[in-house]
């Protein structure tokens, strides 16, 4: 798959997997490529520290309204609006980023505003990647706080908890393209 047929990327994994890094990273190839990708993270999306099923939940809105206002997370309540721009790559990452319903809205996205023209009716094979990260426990805590410190320490087991609730209902590690471990 070559970066100037990907219309969209959906990643997922707990909390301190990678998926920020992993995203930006991409963004910047993509920029290196002459395409302008966009980022949708669901951190924007959660209302507050009990919200990853809410923002999760909150995708397909997002994605067939063409926008969302973003969470201000240091005035604690939903500020500016965002728009989701039509024909441009999109990269979505946060927890709750994959299950089946968010997978299905991110296809419609692509169908209706991506860059590919769809093969045969459906979209193209490489348009969309998914991708599940993978980290050990102990190593996702000591990324997770070494970037967030003080502001996250409370609420680790608090989100964590959620996590081993959303992740038990939806699975997304099996319906991704690929699961990378570190």
């Amino acid at each position: 798959m070559g970066l100037h047929e990907l219309d969209a990327v959906v990643i997922d994994g707990r909390s301190g997997s990678g998926k920020t890094s992993l995203a930006d990273r991409l963004a910047s190839r993509l920029r290196g490529v002459g395409r302008k990708p966009q980022l949708l993270r669901l951190e924007d999306l959660y209302p507050g520290w009990d919200g990853l099923s809410t923002g999760s939940r909150a995708v397909p809105e997002v994605l067939s309204s063409g926008s969302y206002r973003r969470y201000d997370w240091n005035r604690e309540a939903f500020a500016e609006r965002v728009a989701i721009e039509d024909g441009t790559p999109l990269i979505i990452e946060g927890c709750g980023a994959v299950t089946a319903s968010n997978l299905v809205a991110v296809r419609d996205w692509v169908t209706e505003n991506g860059t590919q023209a769809p093969v045969r009716g459906d979209v193209h094979a490489n348009a969309i990647w998914t991708v599940w990260l993978d980290l050990p426990l102990a190593e996702r805590r000591i990324r997770a706080l070494s970037r967030d410190g003080e502001t996250y320490a409370p609420h680790w087991d608090r989100w964590a908890a959620q996590e081993d609730a959303h992740y038990a209902d939806h699975e997304p590690w099996s319906l991704v393209d690929e699961v990378l471990r570190g």
